[in-house]
């Protein structure tokens, strides 16, 4: 490439995220909305058709609370849900949606009871009763986990968690947060995500960029070194249009998230108790696949191998690991030939 040219590409691209609409606009892939109820709307992704054809594997995609359902589908080569398309499987993905003060009351049992069976069932349904793999990022992971726990009669077949938070224990920062709980005993905390109804989404979004503070203040030396390399910009972007689109926690859920796993660590014990209700990781019958990050800073590596001395009744359980962020072990630039290859093999094998 030309003096020339690099000089007026670095122009254009500069332009377009000072003043233009980005680089390059939101290319989901194609899909369609199964069911569109609060919370709960279904997508099934459709298949090119240079696909391979359609297998009876179900997927369903379980994303967290607090990120975007988007996680799955950033950009057309950092697509799982593309990736299961191209390897011959059907995925679906439940996206919660916005979380406002109205959804206050909702807790863990709402997804592990109400909103997860019915996009397992509906997802079985669509494939003609075919049984389901569940595939969850970061607490989607767990909460998946947990359905499957706690509903044996569900049509799972497998779990697959990548940077699930098994070990509370085991999490960053977490004796910190414990040791200044207690001079409150955990009361204000409580009281104040109470009174918010919830974790905003404002916060959530600021709360990551903390986790991600190099990346941060790095980020105008990044812009500046790579204006005239589009598509390393372009990646970029996605991953700023993705933060910008993080939802909230409600408040009911987030106290069950401080009390339950964060102060008493019950996931990394093995039983989570909702009320007198105990759910035992150990009642998990489904095949397990869990991913952790060596470099992740949300989730440690060692927060998700937790799950492979609490989940004694899976029919297998494999732990592996793979570079990059909490974000990137997902769909980084190296998830390809990590942890989506691990995926595809442990699918293949079931």
């Amino acid at each position: 490439m030309s003096f020339a040219d690099t000089v007026s590409i670095a122009a254009r691209n500069a332009w377009a995220l000072t003043f233009g609409p980005g680089l390059e606009p939101p290319n989901p892939a194609p899909s369609t909305v199964l069911g569109d109820a609060p919370h709960r709307l279904l997508r099934r992704f459709e298949r090119p058709e240079s696909a391979r054809a359609a297998t009876d594997s179900a997927v369903l995609l379980v994303p967290p609370l607090a990120a975007p359902a988007t996680c799955f589908d950033l950009r057309p080569d950092q697509s799982l849900a593309r990736f299961l398309l191209d390897t011959g499987r059907a995925p679906y993905l439940v996206d919660y949606g916005e979380i406002t003060f109205a959804d206050r009351r909702m807790g863990f049992e709402d997804w592990i009871d109400d909103i997860l069976p019915e996009a397992i069932l509906r997802t079985s349904a669509d494939r003609g009763g075919a049984p389901v793999d569940l595939i969850g990022w970061s607490i989607g992971g767990t909460l998946a986990l947990l359905t499957a726990a706690a509903h044996p009669e569900l049509p799972i077949r497998s779990v697959t968690a990548v940077g699930a938070p098994l070990d509370y224990d085991r999490m960053t920062g977490i004796p910190q947060v414990r040791a200044v709980a207690k001079l409150t005993g955990g009361i204000a905390t409580s009281a104040a995500v109470r009174a918010a109804g919830g974790i905003p989404a404002r916060l959530t979004r600021v709360a990551y960029r903390v986790t991600a503070w190099d990346r941060e203040l790095t980020r105008p030396w990044f812009v500046a070194s790579n204006l005239a390399r589009t598509e390393t910009l372009a990646k970029m972007e996605s991953i700023d249009r993705f933060m910008a689109e993080m939802p909230g926690y409600p408040g009911r859920f987030y106290g069950q998230l401080w009390g339950r796993l964060i102060l008493a660590n019950d996931i990394g014990k093995g039983v989570v108790h909702l009320g007198e209700r105990a759910i035992a990781l150990a009642d998990v019958t489904a095949h397990v696949l869990l991913v952790g990050g060596p470099s992740d800073v949300i989730t440690p590596a060692a927060a998700v191998e937790a799950g492979t001395r609490t989940l004694t009744g899976a029919a297998s359980l494999r732990y592996e690991t793979a570079p990059g962020s909490h974000l990137g072990i997902l769909t980084g630039e190296t998830a390809r030939d990590t942890t989506w290859t691990y995926l595809d093999k442990f699918l293949s094998e079931l």
